[in-house]
């Protein structure tokens, strides 16, 4: 007999986001949308795609994986702040928006952002500033300084699907075992190229020598999480040999993933759309889409999208980054479509745009109580448990940067 599917808000309570989702010692709370039933569905197509690539159904995870970087790290519910307290909500005189300011050099652009000097609190600072311009006018100077954030809810969120997917020349091949080129950094790309390597594709991750992933400076247990079983290549960028060697190995892929503002990899001479009319499929992931030179991270990219919850004068980001696993999610679902398709794809995954279709609608109607440690969720049909984040166990560390130098930069 068939398992009954969940309601969006089972799913939330199930995943360990909802969990996540609150004040600090607070209730957990509800989203809008249904970003659990969505992970869900994608990780069905993957399967389903995989199933016709190779005859074989692939293991696997669940919708846990929207909570399990923050079972790793220790992360719980921090409202107003995200769960890693980079990111809060600031009023301005006529609306919200979102700020992250996960790393140092964000902390030293405070003073242009406010103009003004600060010794304090950077979040009152910061939120003093705000209440004198309006959304846009402050959202304008983020992005013109390179911070992460934005209005919420962004006006232009609607204006697109998540992922767009454009056919521009034939496959070069067919492997039995797909070859992936990882690009990318932190959590949506890699997720992306995680979840493909358990559909049994092979991934090479490719990193600077000069700016590594930042997330091998984050929880070692995550990045073995995503990493594990990937060849770790690592370049220098500022060296011709070290652009030859990208170019070499982009030339032998399947699917390229990468997670750059458009401009990126043109200075070393590689351009999406010429490589995908070579016959290798291409995959972005970026903030707001690769039209946009925005930078975003998945805490605020949530928020513009709207997926924020209401809590007095406040409103409180959803879960973890969750834009980050619902792009990675939905990214790996049209790579595995891509890789069986007759033509080299260009595949344009908007993270931002991902996250508003999650955000789609209203929660159900509920109540959430506390018996014993436990918070329960009570609707019309029926009562249901909050789950606290989980994490799987890596199946073996990561490899070290650039361990796998000597197999593949001499490999054309």
């Amino acid at each position: 007999m068939t398992e009954p599917e969940l309601t969006p808000l089972q799913a939330w309570a199930a995943s360990g986001a909802m969990a996540l989702t609150g004040r600090s010692g607070g209730p957990p709370l509800a989203a809008p949308g249904s970003a659990a039933t969505m992970v869900s569905a994608a990780l069905r197509e993957i399967a389903m795609s995989t199933i016709i690539r190779t005859e074989h159904e692939p293991k696997l995870p669940g919708i846990e994986l929207l909570g399990e970087r923050a079972a790793i790290a220790g992360l719980h519910r921090a409202g107003p702040f995200s769960c890693g307290g980079a990111f809060r909500v600031v009023e301005t005189n006529d609306g919200r928006f979102g700020l992250s300011l996960p790393r140092p050099e964000d902390l030293d652009l405070i003073p242009a952002l406010t103009e003004s000097d600060f010794t304090g609190d950077v979040w009152a600072t910061v939120a003093a500033w705000a209440r004198t311009l309006s959304t846009s006018e402050a959202a304008d100077r983020v992005e013109l300084l390179g911070l992460a954030g934005g209005e919420i809810p962004d006006p232009g969120r609607t204006t697109r699907p998540g992922v767009l997917v454009t056919e521009h020349g034939p496959r070069r091949r067919r492997r039995d075992r797909p070859r992936i080129v990882d690009l990318t950094g932190l959590w949506a790309g890699p997720l992306c190229a995680h979840l493909l390597g358990l559909t049994g594709a092979e991934v090479v991750k490719v990193e600077s020598v000069q700016r590594p992933d930042g997330a091998r400076r984050g929880p070692a247990a995550f990045f073995d999480v995503l990493h594990a079983g990937h060849a770790m290549v690592a370049l220098d960028f500022h060296d011709p040999g070290g652009i030859a060697a990208l170019q070499g190995i982009i030339a032998n892929a399947d699917l390229v993933l990468e997670s750059s503002r458009p401009r990126a990899l043109a200075q070393f001479g590689i351009d999406a759309k010429e490589v995908v009319s070579a016959g290798t499929s291409w995959l972005s992931i970026t903030a707001r889409g690769r039209e946009s030179n925005a930078v975003g991270f998945g805490d605020d990219v949530a928020a513009a999208a709207g997926l924020v919850v209401p809590a007095g004068s406040d409103l409180l980001p959803c879960g973890d980054a969750l834009a980050d696993p619902l792009a990675g999610v939905r990214a790996a679902a049209a790579a595995a479509d891509a890789l069986f398709a007759e033509n080299a794809r260009m595949i344009d995954v908007s993270m931002l745009h991902v996250a508003a279709e999650a955000a789609d609608g209203p929660s159900e109607d509920h109540r959430v109580h506390r018996s014993g440690e436990t918070w329960w969720v009570e609707t019309a049909r029926g009562r249901f448990p909050v789950a606290d984040p989980v994490a799987r166990r890596p199946p073996a560390p990561a490899s070290a940067l650039g361990a796998d130098n000597e197999h593949w930069v001499g490999k054309r």
